[in-house]
Parts: C-alpha cells; structure tokens; sequence
C-alpha cells in the first residue's frame, strides 16, 4: 500500500479494517416516538460532534430506546470505541467514554487490546485530508465501509504509542490553555468595542460641546438648533422640486416619553427627521436582462468591516428608476433583513466606488446631510453590534427590519462639533481594538497550525524518541491478527454471523470486540 508519510522503521503501514472493526450507525424510524421516548442509550451524530473539542464523549443530544437500537442498523459500541464522521462532514473525531450508538453518518473504529484508542484518535485528527480523498459522492462526500477499512494507519510500537499520546497531551493541554487565553482577550476587545460605541451615543465618550463652551465662555449650536437647521433645509430641498406632489409632510418626531435622557445640548430625532430612508428596488427574473442594466449592491455586499464589492451583480434599471435608486457619496447602506437577527442594520457607507451604482431592496439606504455622515454612521453602527436594530426586526426565519421601522428609528443627536470629536475617537479606538484583534486573530490561526504541526511530528516519529527495547510494530501486528484468527475474525464477511434485526445484543461483555456480535464491514 502506498504510505502518505514515512514512519521510524519500528512502524508498521496497514489498513486500518486489518486490526480494528469497522461498524456503521443508524436512525430508528422517527415516525415512532418510542424508537426515542424514554430511551436511555446515548445515540451520537455528526452535529454532536461540531465544535467539540473534548476528546471523549459520552452522549449527544438524543438517546433512542432498546426498541430503536433494535429496528435500526444503530449498532451499541463498547467504551473506548473511536468515532469518525464519515459524511456531512468528513473528520470529526471522538472516543465513546461509555456504550454509546450512532447514526449513519459515522465509522466507527473497535480496536483490539494492543493499540491505544487515543494513539488512532489523534492519528485520524492528523490524517484527515488523507482520509478525505477516499470519500465518494455526488451531492455531498462519504466515505463508505468498505473504504473506511481501507483508510491507512501507522502502528507504532506500543509502549511508544503510549509515549506519543502522552506528549501529544502535555502540549495539547498548554496550547489549549494558550488558546482559551487569546479567546478571552478576543471577548474583551468585542466587549470594548461594544463600550467604545456605546459611550459615543450617550455623551461620555469626550466632553461634551456644553461643558466646553462653559468653560470657555462662547456660544455653541446645540443638537436642537442644529435639527431644526436640518429640518429647514429638508423643507427647502422639497419646495425647490419641480415635480412635487401633495402638501409638504412634516416627519414625525419620536415620543421622548419612552427615551433616556440625553447630555446638555444633544436631542433626540429620528432618521426620518434628519434624513431620507428609502427601501431598494425588488430584484426580478425579467431584470435580469434589458438596455438599462447597471449595478447595484445587495445586502451580501455589507459587512462589518464595510462594502464587499468582490461580487457586484446588474439588472436593467429604466432612467426614471435610476434616478430614485441611485446611489451618492455619502449614502448609508442597512443591511434590511438576514436569518441572523445580530446580523439585521450593519452600516456602511457608500463612497462612490462604482458608477451608477443602485441598491436592491435587501437594502435600505439612508440619506442624510453630508455633515452628518459620519456620525449617524456611528450610530447605526452601535445601534447594529449591540442588537437594538436586530430586536426591532420582524419575520420568522428571516428578520426585516423595513423601511417604516427605519424611518422611526431614534438617533442621538449632539451639536456638529461634538460629533466631530466623538467620531475622531471613535476611529482613532477602534483602530487600535482592530490592529489587537488581528494580532489575536493571527496568533489563533498559529496556534492552529502548531497543532497541526504537532501531530505531524507525532506520526512521522518525530515528537518522541524510539526506544530499541520497545517490541516493535510488526510482533504486535502479527499477534494481533493471531488473536483475531483464533477468535474467527479472520473469516471472509459472508460467512461472519451478522445480527437479525430483533435478536438481543450482549452488552457489558468484558472482551470488547466481543460486545459487538456483528460489524458493518468486513477487513
């Protein structure tokens, strides 16, 4: 068989299905609540297994019954038993610490006295995207019994095995410390960040223009007189139109009942007050082709760091719908609806990157006086991370946020020159948070490859010394296929007795090859 790596001299290349028993998982019939009811046998699948990070374990998140271990092809499997998810996806890895069944999505590997649980667990942890490749499928990869048997496995010496695993702890434990402390170090600049933010809005971030302007004895423009400047030149904008329709439409203010109190000099209005809120353009088939077609940013486009214009598609947009959904120097987009509740209203601004560029209506764009840009910005952006925009959403599945809510939504509004200096410390803090998270980031992502390099090491003989009075490889090889032709495992798989559906299983056997009357697939 051709080896992936080499290996000390004292190893031994084999197929994994020579020594281990390769078993199959199942599902009981859903359709039958007592398959599951009242069951107390731990029945694993691959989900139970995504993000864990413990090396045993010993249930998931549903037991089935006797019943449905018994009508099923799930198959009890004695302690010490290494998991291995063989589909949706491929290389999630446990040891069962008690008798545990899985469904259909795993191989699972019952190894003989002679090879350390851990040693094979660690090894199919390093030899993933070997294992992969043997994977077949369509739709998605699996990886069948008969090629699971085949998967190559490297036997060490097995005092050495021992060593190895040991080692293999011992830094594994520190890294995992090393780890859960740049985990927390990330926590805490979210939690800035948050705090940053936060502090913007609510007029503690810098001193405030009235405090300033006290102390040195001027007059300033409050956020009252500034929103009324504002709402003036929304009233004049509006009167200069040629084409306006109707009586002009004061937008409502918000109810101050509801709201906290603001720092001197700052007033609450909404976006509809200090700006316009429009919905996007529905996307169409019948768009997707016609002589006006221009570009246009959806709601994949926004992210927390910005614009993506990786990915920019077109559809037709006639003069007159290009007029109204155009995008300007300045806009601010809202990314309108998402399944993630924390992902509804991030901000960002648009700064002309594109010509011609429109918004569809996962969208919703913000349009506000050049001067308050950046603030407003600011505070979307607050209002986005800490979740308040997410929980005035609506929908099931997907959350919209919608125009209507948007227009209403409250701003914090302080005089012009007090957003300058909080905006300026604003980016000048999340600068920093933003440099100590790449660092975080970049170091998580070493850690990841020192694992990695870790187990490279362990498996090609190079983390632990060779003892020359460690029996090697090939005599634990042989006694164990020894053992195995005595016990009848030598036997081609039709002639192994396999397991009426029905028939009761032997649990708690002391040999634990013995606890499994029939395995999936024969070595």
């Amino acid at each position: 068989m051709t080896h992936p790596w080499e290996t000390p001299e004292s190893w031994e290349w084999l197929k994994i299905g020579e020594v281990a028993m390769v078993v199959g998982g199942g599902t009981p019939k859903t359709s039958e609540p007592d398959n599951f009811e009242g069951g107390d046998i731990p029945w694993i699948t691959p989900a139970d297994l995504s993000g864990y990070k413990e090396k045993y374990i010993s249930r998931g998140a549903r037991n089935i019954t006797e019943k449905g271990l018994n009508s099923s092809s799930a198959r009890l499997l004695p302690a010490d038993t290494v998991l291995f998810s063989s589909r949706a996806p491929i290389g999630y890895a446990a040891i069962a610490s008690q008798p545990v069944a899985t469904n259909q999505g795993f191989k699972s590997f019952i190894l003989p006295d002679g090879i350390n649980s851990s040693f094979v667990y660690f090894y199919l942890l390093r030899a993933k995207e070997t294992i992969e490749s043997l994977g077949g499928g369509t739709t998605f990869k699996e990886i069948s019994g008969a090629a699971a048997a085949t998967i190559p496995l490297t036997l060490a010496p097995l005092l050495e095995q021992h060593r190895i695993v040991a080692e293999i702890e011992k830094q594994f434990t520190r890294l995992d410390a090393s780890v859960a402390s740049l985990e927390r170090a990330r926590a805490n600049l979210r939690r800035y960040r948050a705090s940053v933010l936060k502090s913007a809005c609510e007029g503690s971030l810098v001193p405030t223009e009235a405090s300033l302007a006290r102390e040195e004895g001027r007059d300033y423009e409050a956020g009252g007189a500034l929103l009324e400047r504002v709402l003036l030149e929304r009233r004049a904008r509006w009167e200069s139109q040629e084409k306006r329709r109707g009586k002009y439409r004061e937008p409502s203010p918000p109810d101050a009942s509801e709201l906290p109190g603001l720092p001197e000099g700052w007033v609450w209005a909404t976006l509809s007050m200090i700006g316009e809120v429009r919905l996007g353009r529905q996307r169409s088939p019948k768009r997707a082709i016609g002589p006006y077609m221009r570009p246009y940013l959806r709601a994949a486009n926004v992210t927390w760091d910005g614009l993506d214009l990786s990915d920019v598609k077109s559809m037709d947009f006639n003069p007159s719908e290009y007029e109204i959904y155009q995008l300007q120097q300045g806009d601010i987009l809202l990314s309108e609806a998402s399944g993630s509740v924390d992902e509804v209203g991030k901000p960002a601004v648009w700064n002309n990157q594109i010509d011609g560029c429109c918004f569809q209506n996962t969208l919703i764009r913000v349009r506000v006086p050049s001067e308050l840009v950046p603030y407003v910005h600011c505070h979307l952006l607050n209002d986005a991370r800490s979740g308040a925009l997410g929980r005035a959403a609506r929908g099931v599945g997907i959350h919209h946020l919608g125009a209507q809510r948007a227009e209403s939504w409250t701003i914090a509004m302080p005089p012009l020159a007090e957003q300058g200096r909080i905006v300026e410390e604003v980016e000048r803090r999340l600068s920093v948070i933003g440099q100590s998270e790449a660092a975080v980031e970049a170091s998580l992502a070493r850690a990841g490859r020192l694992r990695q390099s870790i187990l490279k090491q362990a498996f090609s003989g190079q983390l632990v010394a060779q003892d020359p009075d460690d029996e090697p490889a090939s005599a634990l090889l042989e006694r164990i296929r020894a053992e195995r032709e005595s016990a009848g495992d030598g036997e081609s798989g039709k002639s192994r007795t396999r397991r009426s559906r029905g028939a009761p299983r032997r649990r708690g056997a002391s040999d634990k090859q013995g606890e499994l009357i029939s395995s999936e697939v024969s070595p």
